[in-house]
């Protein structure tokens, strides 16, 4: 029977991390007691930062996301833990920002995630954001990210809902790495059917656990079938959604991605880095790194 596109590119990845893992010192060897986990589970001894699930009340167009997430990062791998619940109208959702976060000795490899833009309501002036990202959710003494074991289903899969100054000001201003943030040219109904998507995947989760695949079930293929969802194979599933870090140029080449000019010129602006470092400690954080 032949394989499908999404197949071959699986197995050309899995053969590709098998022959650079050849050439390295020593190769990552399988925990026994992870070799053992045959079941996802939300009940393991979490690292601080993973423990707690967000989950979402929806009742017509009132939300309210409960333990939205706010470190307060002190420096890396140092951070204090805190929570907040969050209450909105679901038409007050008007945008939705698309990050990426490279990993630099490997630029085809990143971290993704998705913001979405809230109106202001009064006495606010400002518009507010919520962040989601989807991420491997680690032990304690797992605190390492290994990609081995995250193609072998040996980590569950968790929806980070969080404050932009969490999970933007850690990369940006505590690991002093690059973050590129891109307005989409979502229309708002679209950010809020999408938004309502991942909140639902967020309480699916914490009801029924997953692993998370490196391949299949991972930051920027769980976007991609958010997007799909609402937009029927809207994203075409290739090497641009396996390997993150060509992400944003395939969402600019699909029209996916606001603004004029080149993609390396719509990159270069998209580079919030430096605007974070000094933004840092801001109240107006999110205002701060979009001027």
């Amino acid at each position: 029977m032949p394989r499908s596109p999404r197949y071959a590119l699986r197995v050309a990845l899995l053969c590709g991390l098998a022959c650079a893992l050849a050439g390295c010192k020593s190769t990552p060897k399988l925990d026994p007691k992870l070799a053992d986990r045959i079941q996802p589970s939300n009940f393991r001894d979490w690292m601080p930062d993973q423990a707690v699930l967000p989950t979402a009340d929806i009742r017509g167009n009132q939300v309210t996301v409960k333990n939205v997430r706010y470190c307060k990062h002190l420096a890396p791998g140092e951070y204090v833990v805190d929570y907040y619940d969050k209450s909105f109208d679901i038409e007050r959702v008007r945008a939705v920002d698309f990050i990426t976060m490279p990993f630099g000795a490997v630029p085809s490899l990143a971290h993704t995630l998705v913001s979405f833009e809230i109106a202001p309501e009064a006495p606010m002036a400002e518009p507010e954001h919520l962040a989601i990202s989807v991420e491997v959710r680690k032990e304690k003494d797992e605190p390492n990210y290994n990609p081995i074991l995250s193609a072998m289903r040996q980590y569950e899969i968790m929806y980070v809902v969080a404050d932009e100054r969490d999970l933007l000001r850690e990369q940006a201003v505590v690991n002093c790495e690059d973050v590129f943030l891109y307005r989409t040219t979502a229309p708002a109904a679209a950010a809020q059917e999408m938004l309502l998507s991942m909140l639902n995947r967020a309480n699916e989760l914490s009801r029924e656990p997953q692993f998370y695949d490196l391949f299949t079930n991972n930051c920027t293929t769980n976007i991609a079938e958010h997007v799909n969802l609402i937009r029927p194979n809207r994203i075409v599933y290739d090497v641009g959604v396996l390997l993150p870090g060509l992400s944003d140029r395939k969402a600019y080449a699909e029209g996916l991605i606001d603004g004029e000019g080149s993609f390396e010129q719509i990159k270069a602006r998209a580079n919030i880095t430096r605007r974070a470092q000094l933004a840092d400690g801001s109240e107006d954080f999110s205002r701060a790194i979009r001027r």
